[in-house]
C-alpha cells in the first residue's frame, strides 16, 4: 500500500481508507512521524498542540507535512479558569516536598494559564489543518464557525451527553467520544467532576439518539475485535492513544516504554496526582502515595512537572506519570502502520 493518501478529509469522515484516528497524545508521544505514519496508512493522525509553545506547534505542523500529502489533525486545550484552593494547594505542596527531597529539585510554582490558546489558534488559522479537535471544554460557537468557514473540520471530545449536547449546539460538526477505559487525561469540561463510568457502547448509544454529527469513540481499545465492536456501535471511527504508545515512531519516553511492558504493573487507575486533572495511569508508587489532590488544574500539573522530569531521567517508573488505557495490555511494538492495519476490522 502506497504511503500517498489524498489530502480532502470528508466531513463524516469517510474518505479515510481505514476508520482509525492518532489520538493527540501530549508531552511527547504524539511526533510529526507518528502523526504522518498514522495518516500514510490511511487513517488520520493527530498532533497534540497541549503544553507546545505556538511557534513550536507550527513547526510540528509544518514537519508532519513534508511527512504526509495526506489530512492531518491538531488538538488544543480548552482551559477553563479554575479558582484553585490555595490551601489546598499549600497542603499539596508540603505533601509533595518529600518527593522533591528524594529527586533532589525544586517543586513548580502553582499557577493557572490558557495553554498560549489565541495564540494556537492564530496558528490552525494560518496553517489550516484539515481538522482540529478540542478537549477539556467546548470553544465558543463563534470560535468553532470561524474554524469552519476556513475549511478546517472541527471536532470536540465529550463525555457524557451533556458535553454532547453543548458541543452540538456550539456548532461542532464531529464529536469524539471518549470513554472511561481511556488513557491519559479524561476530556470532561468540569476538572472537579467524578469521571463517567458507562461503557463506550452505552455512552455512544446514548449520544447518537441526541444527533446525526459524526462520532469519533475511543477508550481502551486495542484490539481489532473492540474496534470492530465500536464502529458496530455507531461510531464513524475509532480513536486509539495507547495502543501507538509502543510505535516505532512514538516519541514515548523509554521509562515509559519500559513500563508498559513490565510485568509489575498489573492495573491502571484514575488519578489526580499527577496534574490535578483525573487521568488514567498505570497504578504505581505515587498514586497510591497521594490519593486526595485538589482539582487545580494546571496549578498541579506546573507543581508536578519538575518532579516528573526528574523521575524520568533516572528511569523512576513509580514516580512518573505513565498514562494508559484499560487495553494496554494487548497493545504492540512495530510500525504505527502495522499497528493502525492490525487494528482495522
Amino acid at each position: 500500500m502506497g504511503t500517498t493518501v489524498v489530502l480532502v478529509l470528508a466531513s463524516d469522515l469517510s474518505s479515510l481508507r481505514r476508520p482509525i484516528i492518532g489520538a493527540p497524545m501530549a508531552g511527547g508521544p504524539s511526533t510529526p512521524e507518528l502523526v504522518a505514519a498514522v495518516t500514510n496508512a490511511g487513517g488520520l493522525g493527530f498532533l497534540a498542540g497541549g503544553y507546545k509553545s505556538p511557534d513550536h506547534l507550527a513547526q510540528q505542523i509544518s514537519a508532519t507535512r513534508t511527512l504526509t500529502g495526506g489530512p492531518v489533525g491538531v488538538n488544543l486545550f480548552v482551559v477553563s479558569a479554575d479558582d484553585a484552593d490555595g490551601k489546598e494547594l499549600e497542603a499539596y505542596r508540603q505533601e509533595l516536598q518529600v518527593e522533591a527531597d528524594r529527586h533532589g529539585v525544586e517543586l513548580g510554582r502553582p499557577r493557572w494559564d490558557d495553554d498560549a490558546w489565541e495564540g494556537k489558534l492564530d496558528v490552525v488559522r494560518a496553517a489550516k489543518p484539515e481538522m482540529v479537535s478540542f478537549t477539556f471544554g467546548c470553544p465558543a460557537a463563534a470560535i468553532l464557525r470561524d474554524l469552519d468557514e476556513l475549511g478546517i473540520l472541527t471536532a470536540v471530545t465529550v463525555t457524557d451527553a451533556a458535553e454532547a449536547r453543548t458541543a452540538a449546539g456550539n456548532g461542532a460538526q464531529v464529536l469524539v467520544v471518549q470513554g472511561p477505559g481511556a488513557g491519559g487525561h479524561r476530556a470532561t469540561f468540569d476538572p472537579a467532576a467524578e469521571p463517567g463510568t458507562h461503557p463506550l457502547t452505552e455512552l455512544l448509544a446514548t449520544i447518537r439518539t441526541m444527533t446525526d454529527l459524526p462520532l469519533i469513540a475511543g477508550g481502551g481499545i486495542s484490539t481489532r475485535h473492540l474496534a470492530t465492536e465500536i464502529l458496530g456501535a455507531g461510531a464513524a471511527a475509532v480513536h486509539v492513544g495507547t495502543a501507538l504508545l509502543l510505535a516505532d515512531e512514538a516519541g514515548t519516553t523509554p521509562a515509559h516504554r519500559s513500563a508498559l511492558r513490565d510485568p509489575q504493573f498489573t492495573e491502571t487507575s484514575v488519578t489526580r496526582a499527577f496534574t490535578g486533572r483525573p487521568a488514567r495511569s498505570l497504578r504505581n508508587r505515587f498514586m497510591d502515595d497521594h490519593p486526595t489532590t485538589a482539582h487545580a488544574y494546571p496549578h498541579i500539573h506546573h507543581m508536578t512537572s519538575p518532579l516528573r522530569a526528574a523521575a524520568a531521567v533516572r528511569n523512576d517508573v513509580q514516580a512518573l506519570h505513565l498514562w494508559a488505557g484499560t487495553g494496554y495490555r494487548h497493545i504492540r511494538q512495530g510500525s504505527a502502520a502495522d499497528i493502525v492495519a492490525a487494528l482495522t476490522p
